[in-house]
């Protein structure tokens, strides 16, 4: 006897059919889940700014940071407040660091080991950072943390106080810092966003950036340049021995070495000003480093 098998061959067929196109479709679905957990779980950069500001100018700063930025802020707060003005606060410090004390501060309400990068943000006292960041570092665990400081000064103090925290936090990152004088604080929208554009906390493009060039001999309107930035300010900045230069599309950066003392040569100090391409601009010294 004889079968027609066509009927079976053909439902055979469309099972193979079916499972085939099941199969692609679950290959798929499969594929986009592993690919969409593989983004959850990779790991995303958070960002936390802390910082201490007993003016308001280092909050400027922060808060310049955060609108930049997907950061969580905290502000860090004194037990006991410094009140009144510069000169009291500083009498105060003063006499905190001769008995080797540092202020008390609240408890930090974030939760830091859930950040990988912390924006630290403080005013220079004394040539580093102000007493409180010291009680900070002394009761928070910064190991492995990227730091990134940031500070806001009367002459200057970036420099010194990320040599004292790569001291102070040897099992963290520091990263470079960004400092900006009291006195300048006009500019920060424009400086702080070319600085973490240049250091990638941003996107965007900058302006190429040229080293300074060898220290030459002062010329009088080198010297007139130095006086015009630096006469007014309250406390010695040094005599000008020599200057270096770099042109950037907003005008002219110096870098004046100066001597501290006639009778010792060592003293040194390195002062920054800049001379913008503005209609009546006049120098301004930038800061200046110990």
């Amino acid at each position: 006897m004889c079968y027609d098998l066509k009927p079976y061959i053909n439902i055979h067929r469309m099972k193979k059919i079916f499972v085939s196109i099941l199969t692609c479709l679950l290959m798929v679905a499969c594929g986009s889940k592993e690919k969409e957990n593989a983004n959850n779980d990779k790991p995303q950069k958070t960002v936390l700014i802390l910082f201490y500001s007993q003016t308001g100018a280092t909050a400027s700063v922060a808060n310049q940071i955060k609108s930049c930025m997907d950061a969580d802020v905290e502000e860090i707060i004194c037990e006991n407040p410094y009140a009144g003005n510069f000169e009291e606060t500083i009498e105060r410090c003063k006499k905190e660091r001769e008995k080797g004390e540092i202020p008390a501060i609240k408890p930090i309400k974030s939760k830091v080991q859930e950040y990988d990068i912390i924006f630290l943000g403080y005013p220079i006292w004394f040539g580093t950072y102000a007493s409180p960041i010291a009680s900070l570092l002394d009761k928070v665990n910064l190991t492995g943390k990227m730091i990134v400081p940031f500070c806001t000064f009367g002459s200057g103090g970036l420099e010194s106080s990320i040599e004292d925290l790569k001291t102070q936090l040897p099992n963290s990152i520091i990263m470079d810092g960004f400092g900006i004088r009291n006195a300048r604080l006009k500019y920060l929208t424009e400086e702080l966003d070319d600085f973490l554009k240049r250091n990638g906390y941003m996107q965007g493009k900058v302006e190429e950036q040229t080293d300074f060039k060898v220290q030459d001999e002062l010329s009088e309107s080198d010297k007139e340049v130095f006086h015009q930035a630096c006469d007014n300010y309250p406390f010695p900045l040094g005599t000008p021995s020599s200057v270096s230069k770099r042109y950037t599309s907003k005008g002219t950066e110096f870098r004046f070495i100066t001597r501290n003392s006639p009778d010792d040569v060592s003293a040194k100090s390195t002062v920054y000003v800049e001379l913008r391409n503005e209609k009546d601009a006049k120098a301004e010294f930038t800061k200046v480093v110990r």
